[in-house]
């Protein structure tokens, strides 16, 4: 099922700065995309990913119907922190 063009989409967005070696990673999922940083990096970003979409699997909900406060709390789950998230301040 396609959205259509009313309905909201949300991505997760993962950007790796710590490419040394010059291999362009990128990695595209359901509902998020990821680009750059080392393989190690990239293979971090990849699992976070699939980790946040197993929690709202097991929530019944989609990435865009959850709250910023749902948002923060699967993030803390899984392992990221504060300063990993960009542009998810508090109302």
């Amino acid at each position: 099922m396609h959205p259509q063009s009313s309905e909201r989409k949300a991505w997760l967005l993962g950007i790796g700065h710590d490419n040394r070696d010059g291999h362009i990673r990128i990695t595209r999922g359901e509902n998020y995309r990821l680009f750059g940083g080392s393989q190690e990096t990239h293979e971090v970003m990849q699992e976070k990913a699939i980790k946040f979409n197993e929690k709202l699997r097991d929530r019944g909900k989609r990435l865009e119907d959850i709250s910023r406060q749902e948002f923060r709390e699967i993030a803390h789950e899984i392992g990221l922190s504060d300063h990993q998230l960009l542009g998810f301040d508090e109302d």
